[in-house]
C-alpha cells in the first residue's frame, strides 16, 4: 500500500496545477458564473496549501484541513450546479479536487497505526549506533547520558521536516539552558546532512542512521516512503518521530504521530522537561 503512496502526490500535485490554470481559462471564456467557478474553488485552495508546505512556510498543519475539503466540496456542488458548455468542470472538481484531497487527507497523509513497543514511557532506548557527517560513531548509550531530544526526520527533501528543524533551532537557548542536547537523525546521506547542518549556527548534533538500521530496531521505519520525483534519496525513509530523555536515559516522552502533517511544537518539549524536572 505505501509503495502506492509513493506514486501519488508529485502526479496529484501537478495535474492540480494545470486544472487549476484550465479553470481560469475557462471562466475568462464562460464567465464568472458558470462551473469552472466550481472547479477553480474546489481544486485552487489545495494547490495554495502545497504551495505553502513546498517553500517550507508550514512545520505541521491540522489533521484533516476541514477548510480545504469544504472548499472542495463547495466547489464540487457549484461545479454541478451552474451551467457549462462540457462536463470537465464538475469532472475536475470531484475527481481532482473533492475525491483528491480525501485521498490525501485521509489516505496518503497517514501510516495506518504505528508499533509503539519500543518507545514506552519509562523504557530506555535499544543498542544501536548513529554517524556523523564525517564518519565518527555515536551509540545509543553515549546519547542516554545527558537529557536528549531526538528527532528522526525523512530528509532535507521534506518542507515540514525542514520547517520543524528550524524551529527547534530557534528554541536551541531555551533548551541548552536545560541541558538538553539535540540529535536530529535522518536516512539521508553523509553529503545531504552536511548540507543542511552548515544552514545552523547552533550546535545541534546531525546524525545519520545507515540503512535504516536504527529505525528498523526502534519500528519507525518505513519503506517506499518518499515520493516519485524526488531524487538522491534511498526510497525507504523514516516516520517523523520525536523522543526525549532524561538525564538517566529513560524515554519521558515519544511522538509518534500517525499522520506525517501532524507534529509536536517546540513549546511541548520545553514544557515536558520542565514538567519532568519539577517532580525529580
Amino acid at each position: 500500500m505505501h509503495s502506492l503512496k509513493r506514486y501519488f502526490v508529485t502526479p496529484y500535485f501537478m495535474a492540480q496545477v494545470v486544472v487549476v490554470v484550465h479553470s481560469i481559462v475557462g471562466l475568462l471564456n464562460e464567465g464568472l458564473n458558470s462551473a469552472w467557478l466550481g472547479s477553480l474553488l474546489a481544486t485552487l485552495p489545495f494547490v495554495v496549501f502545497f504551495a505553502f508546505v513546498i517553500l517550507g512556510k508550514l512545520a505541521r498543519t491540522s489533521e484533516n484541513l476541514p477548510l480545504i475539503i469544504i472548499c472542495s466540496a463547495t466547489g464540487t456542488i457549484l461545479a454541478w450546479y451552474l451551467p457549462s458548455q462540457s462536463y470537465l468542470p464538475l469532472m475536475y472538481a470531484a475527481v481532482f479536487g473533492l475525491i483528491g484531497c480525501l485521498l490525501y487527507v485521509f489516505w496518503f497523509s497517514r501510516y495506518g497505526g504505528r508499533d509503539s513497543s519500543v518507545l514506552k514511557v519509562g523504557g530506555k532506548l535499544p543498542d544501536f549506533t548513529l554517524f556523523r557527517s564525517d564518519g565518527s560513531a555515536v551509540s545509543s548509550n553515549e546519547i542516554s547520558q545527558s537529557p536528549a531530544l531526538l528527532m528522526f526526520f525523512r530528509g532535507n527533501w521534506c518542507p515540514l521536516c525542514m520547517a520543524q528543524i528550524k524551529e527547534i533551532a530557534d528554541q536551541y537557548q531555551t533548551l541548552d539552558k536545560r541541558g538538553v542536547k539535540i540529535y536530529l537523525i535522518s536516512p539521508q546521506s553523509s553529503e545531504n546532512t552536511q548540507e543542511l547542518a552548515s544552514r545552523f549556527s547552533v550546535p545541534m548534533t546531525f546524525l545519520v542512521d545507515t540503512d535504516l538500521k536504527s529505525a528498523r530496531l526502534l519500528k519507525i521505519a518505513i519503506d517506499d516512503a518518499v515520493p516519485m520525483g524526488v531524487f538522491g534519496y534511498d526510497v525507504d525513509s523514516v516516520m517523523p518521530t520525536v523522543i526525549m530523555l532524561n538525564n538517566e536515559g529513560e524515554i519521558i516522552f515519544a511522538d509518534l504521530t500517525d499522520n506525517y502533517r501532524v507534529r509536536p511544537e517546540p513549546s511541548t518539549f520545553i514544557k515536558i522537561f520542565d514538567e519532568y524536572s519539577s517532580v525529580h
